[in-house]
């Protein structure tokens, strides 16, 4: 089964099934046992559901745009990217700290889990499919100019491509750079061009052109 990004890009060797994973059954195992042992609720994981429903791509995208509009933000953000986003009012509902990653002329970054699916779910929401999948979390160590590639990203050699590894602890969000021609652009229109898969490092951040083209 072939999976499409949401930049249209098929995906050939990056593909999924509909067939839970180990970490899936796992978790749902995890989970059924710790209700029936009465040491969690229902209603606290329907709770907990909801937070992590309410977190989506939209908020990173947010946190991309004032740190282009705003330098001292920036500043701030690299230097510790989870106090910068709760200078924004977004909250952390864990222990994981976040690490803001630059892309520049001369350093593009991508990040990946190798070993589950650890991601920075309180600023971008719930992953992809594909992130989660071993030929993703392998390959973009190994190969990761042919990964993006296969996104349609296509860097040229004298860019070095840095992947970064996520931890149960430690999180990575890419500041994908700013495209040329949003002189002027409101931070609500910068935001517009920035979606999740530019802040995994897998696209650049869209641009004008391409957001008004038919």
């Amino acid at each position: 089964m072939h999976e499409s990004n949401e930049h249209g890009h098929p995906h050939a060797e990056i593909s999924h099934t509909e067939r839970p994973g180990y970490y899936e059954i796992m978790e749902t195992a995890v989970r059924e046992l710790l209700v029936e042992k009465q040491l969690i609720g229902a209603g606290e994981i329907r709770r907990q559901i909801e937070v992590l429903d309410s977190r989506t791509p939209a908020l990173g995208a947010k946190i991309v745009a004032r740190a282009w509009l705003d330098p001292d933000f920036k500043a701030r953000l690299l230097k510790n990217g989870r106090a910068g986003c709760e200078e924004l009012g977004i909250s952390f509902y864990d222990d994981t700290g976040l690490i803001v990653l630059e892309n520049t002329e001369k350093v593009h970054n991508l990040i990946v889990c190798t070993l589950c699916s650890c991601y920075p779910r309180p600023v971008l929401g719930l992953p992809p499919d594909w992130y989660k999948l071993k030929p993703y979390r392998s390959r973009a160590v190994s190969e990761p100019r042919a990964v993006l590639a296969e996104f349609g990203t296509i860097i040229p050699d004298d860019v070095e491509i840095r992947v970064s590894d996520s931890t149960s602890m430690v999180r990575y969000l890419v500041l994908p750079r700013r495209p040329e021609g949003t002189e002027g652009f409101t931070e609500e229109q910068l935001a517009a061009l920035v979606t999740r898969d530019a802040m995994i490092g897998v696209i650049p951040a869209n641009s004008p052109a391409a957001e008004n083209a038919p």
